[in-house]
């Protein structure tokens, strides 16, 4: 490690202690300690300080969500590069249709190691950094020691698995940063069987040590189990992820069921059966959260349209960067009775709400249906009246703002369902009673039998603008992403303006985008003969 790197962890360390001092008076079970008390050594040789250490963990968690880069795009990058989305413009557009974050040293690549790898590579030291001091810390209850670390490898292995999915050349360590291995230099990326290691230790412990009845906002049992089980499915460890899925599911102590209808996934504050994981946002939980965009950035301008004013019911105030694509939208409407285009996960259609035209559909503008015979306005049609996912909207948000300060459900078990549909069709046993749990759920009609094409299929349907499509994707293997990516992504000769050009994701997609570029100045700061991503 290089003296740039020290400097960095150094300024990380006293970051850390200002957030610890934020954290300690919200946390229940910690007693007010003035400020002058609060710095490293009270963080890490404490049973307190170790307590807000974790707190402080879920507040950079967040972080990423938070971040104002170019329209929140930590927030929604992932979604905007996936089979199906139409990105449309601003800075994610750009992202979204391989125009920018496709080179080593493009501003797209410095955006992006800022909200991704430089992010969780700061989560994974300060989590080293908890788990280590924790390990040795006196005068502590076990229970509190192995709940402490268990939180915190947690953590680790999501943020480490999360760069390995995005990056693949990474490197793992377990030890903390100190004078007598500062200096050292990162020659190589850690081996696959080096990364699986140490993220199924940390996610072994944490399923031993953690609970599945937590409180609201807190990783649990259940949350490490999906975890467990996506990680198994990296793998192709096809039986460990059905038994660990399947856990999640069924085990007579988990408390996860799914919510009755598709109306009520994404209600409220999100504090139903169905959620594994949820960022506090909305409520002043461990450490609070700022607005953010990522609700604008999938909502249509429909209320730039004489009659209409934005409200929450059709998707609070937007401004049409990621859409979901003709692709995804013909999924969806497969089955007719599907109600996930029923204004639970996408809005279809807007109404006047104000003038003389109350409860009327707008159709003032058309998009292309025939190639034929092309619409002259589509272009507004895509401005103003496109579908847009409503997932992010709820119903105490400002419909006048583009930012909103809401909880952001980050796993949920409909997600386990499908990867148990998955692993079990890989594996042994009858895949059908969980794919159509999902569809019946949405009251779209069951299936008699199952492909993996079919459970592509749904989980577009049902996870679509989650943050995990382009991941699953491209754990199905080069040829399904490339695939995906080459005949699905944008929407084609349907928007003519992109078609064929320099914005067509379908033309700009390289098969080497499968890993992302390393930022060269993430890639300067490691040895000199630490490998590039292949095709950079």
């Amino acid at each position: 490690m290089n003296t740039t790197y020290i400097y960095k962890k150094a300024n990380s360390i006293l970051g850390f202690a200002f957030i610890i001092i934020s954290m300690v008076s919200c946390q229940d079970y910690l007693e007010e300690q003035p400020s002058t008390l609060i710095d490293s050594n009270y963080v890490y040789t404490t049973e307190e300080g170790l307590k807000s250490g974790v707190v402080s963990l879920y507040k950079f968690n967040r972080d990423r969500y938070d971040q104002r880069t170019e329209d929140y795009m930590g927030a929604v990058l992932l979604s905007s590069r996936s089979d199906l989305t139409f990105s449309r413009s601003g800075y994610t557009g750009l992202m979204g249709r391989y125009e920018r974050g496709v080179s080593p040293i493009d501003y797209g690549t410095e955006l992006v190691s800022s909200l991704f790898w430089k992010h969780y590579y700061n989560i994974t030291n300060k989590a080293t950094d908890i788990i280590n001091a924790a390990e040795v810390v006196d005068n502590i209850d076990e229970d509190t020691r192995n709940q402490i670390i268990a939180e915190a490898k947690f953590f680790r292995a999501q943020s480490y698995f999360f760069l390995y999915r995005m990056y693949n050349n990474i490197y793992v360590t377990t030890e903390s940063v100190t004078v007598d291995n500062a200096f050292n230099v990162i020659e190589n990326k850690s081996s696959k069987e080096e990364i699986f290691a140490l993220l199924n230790s940390d996610l072994n412990f944490a399923i031993e040590h953690l609970d599945w009845n937590v409180n609201f906002g807190r990783v649990s049992k259940g949350t490490a189990k999906h975890i467990k089980a996506k990680v198994a499915m990296w793998q192709g460890d096809w039986l460990e992820a059905k038994e660990q899925a399947l856990s999640v599911i069924e085990d007579p102590e988990s408390p996860h069921s799914l919510v009755s209808s598709t109306a009520d996934v994404f209600k409220g504050d999100l504090n139903n059966s169905e959620q594994l994981f949820v960022i506090q946002s909305q409520d002043d939980v461990l450490g609070g959260g700022d607005a953010t965009m990522m609700n604008a950035n999938y909502v249509t301008q429909y209320f730039q349209i004489s009659g209409i004013n934005s409200d929450i019911e059709q998707g609070g105030r937007g401004f049409s960067r990621v859409l979901p694509n003709l692709y995804l939208l013909n999924l969806l409407a497969e089955d007719p009775n599907d109600t996930r285009d029923d204004n639970t996960y996408f809005r279809l259609k807007y109404y006047y709400n104000t003038g003389d035209n109350i409860g009327d559909e707008i159709d003032i503008y058309k998009p292309i249906t025939d190639l034929d015979n092309p619409s002259d306005t589509y272009t507004r049609y895509y401005q103003r009246l496109h579908p847009s996912c409503i997932k992010f909207a709820q119903e105490d948000d400002d419909p006048n703002s583009y930012t909103q300060r809401s909880n952001i459900l980050v796993y949920r078990l409909a997600e386990t369902y499908l990867i148990a549909a998955e692993a079990i069709l890989r594996s042994s046993g009858d895949a059908l009673p969980y794919i159509n749990a999902i569809r019946t759920r949405a009251n779209a009609a069951p299936l008699t039998s199952v492909t993996m094409q079919d459970i592509l299929d749904e989980n577009a349907r049902e996870l679509a603008f989650e943050g995990e499509r382009w991941f699953t994707l491209k754990r199905m293997g080069a040829d399904v992403l490339n695939n995906q990516m080459i005949n699905f992504s944008g929407d084609g000769e349907y928007y003519p303006n992109y078609f064929g050009g320099s914005k067509d994701p379908r033309i700009n997609w390289k098969d080497h985008y499968i890993n992302f570029p390393i930022f060269q100045e993430d890639l300067d700061l490691l040895g000199a003969s630490y490998p590039q991503n292949t095709g950079y």
